[in-house]
């Protein structure tokens, strides 16, 4: 990234999943987030590349890894017990590693306290639940196991110390890949490094629900009100802060969470920011029309997340797309939280926006993970997807595609205006979007690596259904092949150039 001229990086998030049910892999449902996926880990980073090539051996994974990653699509609940092999052959032979290093990690489960011991106690219950054949949803528990600070979850932790002791080896993993990757990012000259991305929540059923239940709300799931998109509403199962209990614990729960993502980064994203001024809300049970908005201490949490901000030397975004409380925009340019633009939505009753037209207080962007990629886009790709995952008619297909080619001559015709040269193919077309949003006044612009490789499908489709391969998708080559391919070069050549020239370098 740095050679290209790059200055951040903008990872999905990366919070703990339930290491237990590899099937629960949506980045933006995790277990918790004040942890990580430990299924991102880098052994090698720490541990070095002879202990885990010996580690690899002795479990016997080559076979089954070459496999995997020959298939198309990723097979995540295979990847899993894979690496989870790996993870535990790895704790197996740490028993006879040097004592510097053993005593590393005791350092650095203590600085991790009471809430690192919460979540490793978490993950070892809820698998001893799944392996009984019990539900791993705490609040189906026994009353004795339903909160972290009963004394038979204190036995357990007693009784299964070994257990809880795996489960921190692997956040320490995985937070030193972390620090690592943004020590390599500062010192190559990248001038934010990680930009970390903040989900909306945490699913109720895991482990921060489980141990800050007096600051969540773990009987109300998150979502969206109906509108023109989704007619019935949304529901992303995932759990809210409770305004009041935030409050009663001097907003404990906030703060750390914040201070759990910026902890190895140079810039957090905050998914859906309008989550700060108020959440729609849906009780267990009910459908996502029947909710109701909640309101949050928006004051209060924009000066914590500036204090936070401040004290990491961290950039803030926050992802505005959507229905935006009015005021809500202008009290985050007035704390410097940079909004989201994206290509694809910047119209107007003229048409897309001109590059000089942009805000210069927002993120310019050619797409999300959410939405098409450029080619996607440009082919018509969507249309069909969304036709497929029974979410719109097929019937409405064609002219679908006949509105889609308007938008393409329009988008064509403002490149031209602005002197871009496209040429007829799709490649071109890209070319001149990307070439598009550098010269805007944004302060930062993201070239998505799906747009920056020239790829048509999507990572993620939203909705209903499992039609669509949501984060399956495999890239072609190895990443660092990848931004080494002419095609890419070029584009985040085109991309650097245009910053250059827009004084945005």
């Amino acid at each position: 990234g740095a050679n290209h001229g790059s200055d951040a990086i903008g990872p999905s998030p990366g919070h703990a999943t339930f290491s237990s049910e590899p099937h629960s892999y949506g980045p933006y449902s995790p277990a918790s987030r004040l942890f990580f996926n430990t299924l991102y880990a880098a052994p090698v980073t720490l541990l070095g590349e002879e202990r885990v090539r010996r580690a690899s051996q002795a479990a016997g994974l080559q076979g089954e890894m070459t496999r995997l990653e020959a298939l198309e699509l990723i097979d995540w609940p295979s990847v899993a017990q894979v690496r989870t092999r790996l993870l535990r052959q790895l704790y197996e032979d740490f028993r006879q590693a040097p004592a510097p290093l053993r005593e590393r990690f005791e350092a650095f489960r203590a600085a991790g306290g009471e809430a690192l011991e919460q979540h490793c106690c978490f993950e070892a219950i809820h698998a001893q639940r799944l392996r009984e054949g019990s539900s791993g949803d705490w609040r189906t528990w026994p009353d004795e196991l339903r909160s972290p600070n009963q004394g038979a979850v204190t036995r357990f932790a007693l009784e299964q110390a070994d257990e809880l002791r795996y489960h921190a080896f692997c956040q320490w993993l995985i937070a030193h890949g972390l620090e690592t990757a943004q020590a390599t990012a500062s010192g190559a000259g990248m001038g934010i490094g990680l930009i970390a991305d903040l989900a909306v929540g945490a699913d109720c059923a895991g482990s921060q629900a489980w141990s800050r239940q007096d600051e969540l709300l773990p009987r109300v799931t998150v979502g969206a009100p109906p509108d023109v998109l989704n007619r019935q509403g949304q529901n992303w199962g995932v759990a809210a802060f409770s305004p009041q209990g935030l409050r009663q614990h001097g907003f404990r729960a906030y703060i750390e969470m914040l201070q759990a993502n910026l902890a190895h980064a140079g810039g957090i994203r905050i998914d859906h920011v309008m989550g700060l001024q108020r959440l729609w809300v849906i009780p267990q049970g009910a459908e996502s029309q029947h909710g109701a908005y909640l309101r949050y201490p928006l004051d209060d949490l924009l000066r914590l997340l500036a204090l936070e901000s401040h004290r990491h030397r961290a950039l803030v975004i926050g992802e505005d797309l959507g229905t935006v409380p009015e005021g809500l925009r202008d009290k985050l340019a007035a704390r410097n939280i940079l909004g989201t633009r994206v290509l694809l939505f910047e119209q107007d009753d003229l048409g897309f926006v001109p590059a000089d037209r942009w805000p210069d207080n927002a993120l310019a962007t050619t797409t999300t993970h959410d939405l098409p990629t450029i080619k996607g886009w440009l082919a018509g790709r969507d249309l069909e997807w969304r036709v497929r995952a029974g979410q719109r008619d097929a019937e409405l297909l064609e002219g679908d595609h006949a509105e889609r080619a308007g938008e393409r001559v329009a988008l064509r015709q403002l490149f031209e205006r602005q002197g871009l040269v496209t040429g007829s193919d799709d490649d071109a077309g890209l070319q001149a979007c990307i070439e598009h949003i550098g010269r805007t006044p944004a302060p930062l612009a993201l070239l998505p690596l799906e747009d920056a490789c020239g790829l048509e499908q999507q990572p993620n489709l939203p909705g209903p259904g499992d039609i669509h391969p949501n984060w399956r998708r495999r890239y072609p080559l190895a990443v660092s092949e990848l931004l080494e391919q002419p095609a890419t070069s070029e584009r985040l050549a085109t991309l650097d150039g245009a910053r250059r020239e827009a004084g945005n370098d």
